[in-house]
């Protein structure tokens, strides 16, 4: 049988991508094979094409996942201004968006006020991490709390909740705007159990953990969910002004900066005469202003003149 010369990396390579495509005989026997035919000279071309499927293969997924994620389109890392963030807060979310978060089954709270960029930076995070091949889910609080709670008046929410657990991440978006029934305070804690130390979590809320009494109503159960959440995990704080506010106030400043520009007159707009007419119309002026005492035109003489010329 011939030795075989092909690089080690080379056969390393070929049996991992045919392992990831779930073809253990092949990964097994291709490259055993292809030397006892002495033919281990093709393995090279063998590894393009089966990077090529690797890459074809990662790439349909990522398609799935970015469908299945109902993650907004626009809100992505690039049009995320992390200008505005404290560089701590900028450099953290480039540190949760390599994913090894989820590998701990760590959980991410945003606060912050509304338009600060809580969800902009949730779902650029969400698609930096389908991006990596990981699957995400983006649901309003409102919409998710509707959804549980549909399951169980089926008596279908361990299905539910089974469906979910398909997803590394939950992103709920909002959750402070919720003010939760009975019924659906213990849909959300049960998710919340359900997922913990097994599956992260991501909740974007403008409202501080002293204040989560109004979205659970009872103290224990605040005090619960709040325990299962903080136990593992990152918190993000977004003191930041007002994105939507800073956008409108400079539309503002802008659209009276022209409103000034139109009502000021430019000096070249009024018509200045010219020497030579400036001169032309003195010299008219003098004129006139000789011959008008003796001008019939002028008419004006004085009553005694007038009498005078009667008595004549």
């Amino acid at each position: 049988m011939k030795t075989p010369t092909t690089d080690t990396n080379i056969i390393a390579r070929i049996v991992a991508l045919l392992t990831s495509f779930k073809l253990p005989t092949l990964a097994a026997e291709l490259v055993p094979q292809f030397n006892a035919a002495g033919r281990d000279d093709v393995l090279p071309l063998l590894l393009e094409v089966f990077e090529l499927e690797g890459d074809d293969r990662k790439q349909r997924r990522i398609d799935r996942l970015r469908r299945a994620s109902r993650l907004p389109p626009g809100k992505v890392m690039s049009t995320l201004d992390q200008t505005r963030f404290p560089r701590p807060l900028a450099h953290r979310l480039r540190d949760l968006a390599r994913g090894l978060f989820l590998e701990q089954a760590t959980n991410v709270l945003a606060f912050g006020l509304p338009g600060v960029g809580k969800s902009h930076a949730a779902c650029a995070l969400g698609h930096e991490l389908v991006n990596a091949g990981h699957s995400v889910l983006f649901v309003p609080a409102y919409q998710l709390v509707q959804e549980l709670l549909s399951a169980k008046r089926e008596l279908d929410l361990p299905r539910a909740l089974r469906k979910l657990d398909l997803y590394e991440l939950l992103i709920i978006d909002d959750i402070g705007y919720v003010q939760q029934s009975p019924d659906e305070i213990e849909v959300l804690f049960t998710l919340m159990a359900e997922r913990y130390e097994r599956r992260s979590i991501l909740i974007t809320s403008n409202l501080v953990f002293s204040e989560w009494g109004r979205i659970f109503k009872d103290p224990m159960t605040t005090a619960a969910a709040i325990d299962r959440l903080v136990h593992h995990s990152v918190i993000l704080e977004f003191a930041v002004p007002s994105y939507r506010t800073e956008t409108a106030k400079k539309r503002s400043s802008t659209t009276k900066e022209g409103d000034k520009s139109e009502d000021t007159i430019p000096e070249n707009a009024v018509p200045q005469e010219t020497p030579k007419k400036a001169r032309r119309s003195e010299r008219g002026t003098t004129e006139k202003d000789e011959s008008s005492p003796g001008t019939p035109a002028d008419n004006t003489s004085s009553p005694s003149q007038r009498h005078e010329g009667d008595r004549l």
